[in-house]
This record gives structure tokens, C-alpha cells and sequence, in this order.
């Protein structure tokens, strides 16, 4: 349990950072170049660009931090599942958004910041801990072959004679 709790903080602490790159750009974009009344989907687009900038600083503090001890050799595989898992913390972020600002018409900074920023990062954060820990920096690792200890090779024994 103390490692977990461990673990949980160092990915608090990690995704904090995430989360003020994500919320600060997000709301630069927002009220600048992506401006809903300039840009047809502008929020969408302003989301898109904060959280794909957020998930470049949380694979390396989490790589190297938060789940250093796991981390596998294999950085390409490695990091393409960390996107993948990633992606899907994002697609929650943006559904939460996409549902506030177009469905049930909530189009105001406040109310987009709450659906993603609030609604869409708690529940895009559960997915995300637990697929990078079960998943993407899982305690045994698979990817590469390692020898056999001679008890698991099953090497037969020899069979002491009865004198």
C-alpha cells in the first residue's frame, strides 16, 4: 500500500503540472486564435492542442518519476501505449466539452473549463492511472525474453542410489 500511495502522489504531482499547462494554454487558446466566435469548433480545437502539449510533460515525468522503477526498454512501444491510453483520457475530456458546449448548450468560459477541465480531468485522470499502471508501466515485464534459472528449466534431478 505505501508504494501505491507513493505512486499516487508522484502522479498528483506530475499531472498538476500537466494540469496548469493544459488549463493555462487551454484558456490562451480560447480567448485568442481559437475563440468560439472567430473559430467554428474553437474550443475543440484549443482542448486538443493544451492536452496533447500536457501529455508530452506527463509521459516524461511519468516515465522517469512517477513510474521510474517500471519503466521497460522498449521506449517506442512503451510510449506509443502511453499515447494510446493518453488519447483516451483525452477523448473523455473532449466528450465531456463537446456534450457541455454543443449538446446542452453551456457555452460560456466558466461552463467550458468545468466540462473539461474539472468534469472531463477527473474522470479522464481515473482512466489514465489505472491503464498507465496496469498497462503501460505494469510491474512484470513481458517485452523481452529472460533466461531460465536452472529450477525453472526443469532440469531433471538425479535420483540419489539406494546402497
Amino acid at each position: 500500500m505505501r508504494r501505491l500511495f507513493a505512486q499516487l502522489v508522484r502522479f498528483g504531482l506530475v499531472g498538476g503540472v500537466g494540469f496548469l499547462i493544459d488549463v493555462g494554454v487551454f484558456n490562451l487558446l480560447r480567448a485568442t486564435v481559437l475563440s468560439p466566435d472567430d473559430v467554428s469548433h474553437g474550443p475543440l480545437y484549443a482542448k486538443i492542442v493544451s492536452t496533447l502539449l500536457a501529455i508530452i510533460v506527463n509521459w516524461i515525468g511519468n516515465r522517469y518519476w512517477t513510474f521510474g522503477d517500471r519503466k521497460r526498454p522498449n521506449v517506442a512501444r512503451e510510449g506509443l501505449e502511453f499515447a494510446l491510453v493518453s488519447g483516451g483520457g483525452l477523448l473523455i475530456g473532449l466528450g465531456c466539452l463537446w456534450v457541455s458546449h454543443y449538446v446542452l448548450g453551456y457555452t460560456s468560459v466558466l461552463a467550458d473549463n468545468i466540462s473539461s477541465n474539472v468534469i472531463g480531468l477527473v474522470l479522464g485522470t481515473a482512466f489514465r492511472f489505472t491503464f498507465y499502471r496496469l498497462w503501460v508501466f505494469r510491474e512484470e515485464k513481458n517485452d523481452e525474453p529472460r533466461p531460465l534459472t536452472l529450477h525453472e528449466s526443469h532440469v531433471p534431478t538425479p535420483i540419489p542410489a539406494d546402497d
